[in-house]
């Protein structure tokens, strides 16, 4: 029997973790390592996973013999989102070409968060809150490269590693926290080699800064203070974060032999301090000592960004994006997106990828391609009985016409446990049969209000399995479908997006 797969939840938690007994099952036609032909660069590229180099001449540094590569995880929440897995799945595809990978999560840098791409300081978390954060982020690292190493069907040693607090994990990948070797370091030892080495031009000159740096209100000292207590600007905390990721980088390059460094191409600037300062350490002019790849950030074809800070994350963690909804936003992807996200963010190889959208384009209202990204990615990340699960509630939560049968065949008490999806209410009898539909979606929690039930009525955006009701009504006995576990279900819908399985015991 195969490995479990473990799902990607945020931390344990007092309920067990769910494990599935399969691994992924999507049909592979590819060998694990890829042959001395193929160049990673070249790969990264066909799937449109590289922003920047710092240098071409990192596709000979690649070629010439396994690396050490890193990437950072910043623990400002206690989960990772879709956004997360560039890097992450980037990772993946330099082990799969025989370097050597560590994943960095961001014990000390957290907790004074990364100015890049902001217009405003981060608040700051408190020491519990980052801790839970940084256990968290680690448990789901763990089970992602655990997940992709059973993909790919691989059997790599694992262990603990040889610095404090690495981990070995799936794909060999290592995994570290830089408080580690932060937490010790006086200030005097910053100073004296970090700040030593660091030129205020270069450091006020990076986007980071230089876009959050503003004009004195005045020329007075009084207009100074006043631009300064409104709260705009920099702070030095934030302001010395490049200096703390460079020397990450100078760590890790002296202690793991690390040349390359992975980041989204808002990170290009602290990627490259971490290079001068590796430069400038060694006293080299010449010579290429280290390297950098930034990524693209992922975004929809109209520009839209995903992530915390834009308020749409798609979270990791089922208990923050229950499994149906992960499913369905990659299912509800565009015929713009698809191919963009079908390389970027799965294992499928581009020639696989290619196939994919050539059956799609002959038959696009199979919505071939969006399938298969949503089968795909929901395996890696939340396991195949997650897929079929979702299937399932697919089909009759956004099912056209009657959905009596579909409502009967349903497993609810699989579908009810657990997290229940977000999807599936548990009511008594009395709080449903007899009450009108606009009191009913608002106990079922459709909608905030019963006014609001009361207007959508009136606009035709409410259904009860899927027949629009026109007037006020009670729901009735015969609105009930029976199903094998007993009790009896029925569908409720408010306006476009609000659905409700009503499960009546």
């Amino acid at each position: 029997m195969a490995a479990p797969l473990v799902v990607l939840r945020s931390a344990p938690r007092r309920t067990s973790t769910r494990i599935f007994r399969n691994a992924c099952s999507i049909a592979r036609s590819y060998s694990t390592i890829p042959g001395p032909e193929k160049d990673l660069i070249s790969e990264l590229e066909s799937r449109n996973l590289v922003s920047h180099l710092t240098s071409r001449s990192l596709c000979t540094h690649l070629l010439s013999a396994p690396r050490t590569v890193y990437s950072g995880v910043d623990p400002s929440a206690s989960s990772l989102h879709v956004g997360n897995l560039l890097p992450l799945l980037t990772l993946a595809h330099f082990a799969r070409y025989g370097h050597r990978p560590i994943v960095l999560v961001g014990g000390a840098t957290g907790s004074i968060g990364d100015p890049s791409g902001r217009s405003t300081e981060r608040n700051a978390l408190d020491e519990q809150t980052l801790e839970d954060n940084v256990g968290g982020i680690k448990f789901q690292l763990r089970s992602f490269f655990e997940n992709v190493q059973r993909y790919y069907g691989t059997d790599r040693e694992r262990g603990k590693g040889g610095e404090a607090g690495e981990v070995q994990v799936g794909m060999g990948v290592r995994m570290m926290n830089n408080y580690e070797w932060t937490k010790d370091v006086t200030l005097l030892d910053f100073l004296g080699t970090v700040g030593r080495h660091a030129r205020l031009t270069t450091m006020l000159s990076r986007e980071s800064v230089a876009s959050r740096l503003t004009p004195p209100c005045a020329s007075t000292s009084e207009g100074s203070i006043r631009s300064a207590s409104s709260g705009g600007g920099m702070s030095y905390t934030e302001f010395s974060y490049q200096l703390l990721q460079a020397f990450d980088f100078l760590h890790l390059h002296k202690t793991t032999c690390c040349t390359i460094q992975l980041g989204g191409s808002d990170q290009l600037g602290n990627i490259t301090a971490g290079i001068d300062l590796i430069r400038r350490t060694w006293g080299l002019t010449e010579t290429e000592p280290a390297y950098g790849l930034t990524l693209p950030l992922l975004t929809t074809s109209s520009g839209e960004k995903f992530g915390k800070s834009a308020g749409n994350a798609i979270w990791l963690d089922p208990l923050r994006t229950p499994d149906l909804d992960f499913y369905q936003f990659f299912l509800r992807s565009t015929d713009a997106d698809v191919e963009k996200y079908l390389l970027a963010l799965t294992l499928l190889e581009p020639e696989k990828v290619l196939a994919v959208m050539q059956e799609h384009r002959q038959h696009p209202k199979r919505r071939v391609a969006q399938r298969v990204l949503a089968d795909h990615i929901t395996e890696l990340i939340r396991g195949r009985e997650s897929v079929e699960r979702s299937r399932r509630l697919s089909q009759v939560l956004f099912a056209q016409g009657d959905v009596r049968d579909a409502l009967a065949r349903l497993d609810i008490e699989a579908i009810a446990g657990d997290e229940g999806e977000g999807v599936v209410k548990k009511l008594n009898r009395h709080q449903v049969v007899g009450l009108d539909l606009t009191k009913v979606v608002t106990v079922a929690g459709l909608v905030k209000s019963r006014g609001e039930a009361k207007r959508l009525l009136a606009n035709g955006g409410l259904y009860l399995n899927n027949e629009p009701i026109k007037s006020e009504r009670g729901v009735a006995e015969d609105d009930l479908v029976a199903v094998q576990a007993g009790g009896a279900v029925c569908l409720v819908k408010a306006g476009k997006g609000a659905v409700r399985i009503l499960y009546l015991t």
